[in-house]
């Protein structure tokens, strides 16, 4: 290992290179993903989305490699408690919230020997937390960006090497322009109305049919909150969307056409949206109607060392 290659907590003088780490990671799954020097730092400290788990957690700790004074990785570790409040797959466990590399550069060290050496000082720790178990996310301050993505191949390899096998679900994000939604339109069935309410994570746009709903997609219009980014940069998700099993086939052009008129008045100009591999009727209607696929990410890491 060379001299100037140190593993360490990290220290808030650290903030702007690790910001800059974090963004560069999230900005490979998200075109223009940015998040603030504030919201990295708070991210450290707790996450308020996660409102059932966060309180769950006993100790946090981030630590960093610096290579001649530079941080070339970084990753932040968890410790649930043992209490009985604590959710059973959580009781007792280590998770790394997120695991980030600089890939190989010129003039740096090998990008495994640094990946390699993080590692090592976070399965230490695990160990002198005395965790029963070891898991990996990647979730980022930074919407839409959780998980292993595609695109961070040097960070599957690290965990990989490490022993932590992916055993949850992959899922596949998409992202489209408010504007290549949809335009709104006539309702494609006779009586067909629009209700708007605030649903269980979000605006709910529901279409109503003699009083009752027969299809809805919620909004979550409260990603990019301006206190913690650098600049909001209009963009919400849906957090659900519930069709008929048997939908008139304009039905999801009409929803998405009124989510486009809200998203619009509100000043929102991107859309993410979720899906799982298996679901492929959900996945060609978004494709069909302005959604892109941007990647697909494996969740739920699990540390099976040889």
């Amino acid at each position: 290992m060379p001299a100037s290659l140190q593993v360490r907590p990290f220290h808030r003088e650290d903030r702007d290179q690790l910001t800059t780490l974090v963004n560069m990671h999230a900005a490979a799954v998200i075109p223009g993903a940015v998040a603030s020097v504030n919201t990295v730092l708070s991210s450290l400290e707790r996450c308020p989305e996660e409102i059932v788990t966060d309180p769950w957690i006993t100790e946090r700790t981030t630590l960093v490699v610096e290579h001649s004074g530079r941080i070339v990785a970084a990753a932040h570790l968890l410790r649930y408690g043992s209490a009985p409040d604590v959710g059973e797959d959580y009781r007792g466990t280590g998770h790394l919230g997120w695991f980030l590399h600089h890939p190989d550069a010129d003039g740096e060290p090998g990008a495994e020997q640094v990946a390699d050496l993080l590692m090592a000082a976070c399965l230490a720790r695990f160990n002198r937390w005395g965790v029963r178990s070891r898991h990996a996310d990647g979730r980022l301050p930074v919407p839409g960006v959780y998980g292993v993505p595609d695109q961070w191949p040097h960070v599957r390899s690290a965990l990989e090497r490490a022993g932590f096998v992916h055993s949850g679900r992959t899922e596949v994000l998409f992202l489209a322009r408010v504007v290549d939604l949809p335009a709104p339109g006539p309702a494609p069935l006779l009586g067909l109305t629009v209700r708007r309410t605030l649903g269980s994570w979000g605006t709910r746009i529901g279409a109503v049919l003699d009083a009752e709903e027969i299809a809805f997609i919620e909004l979550d219009t409260t990603l990019d909150r301006p206190e913690r980014h650098a600049r909001s940069t209009g963009m919400a998700d849906v957090c659900d969307l519930e069709l008929p099993d048997d939908p008139h086939p304009e039905l999801l052009p009409w929803l998405l056409g009124q989510a486009r008129h809200w998203l619009t008045l509100g000043g929102t100009d991107r859309l993410l949206a979720y899906a799982t591999p298996d679901e492929e009727t959900e996945i060609e209607g978004l494709l069909r109607h302005g959604f892109g696929e941007l990647t697909r990410t494996a969740r739920g890491w699990d540390h099976r060392p040889v």
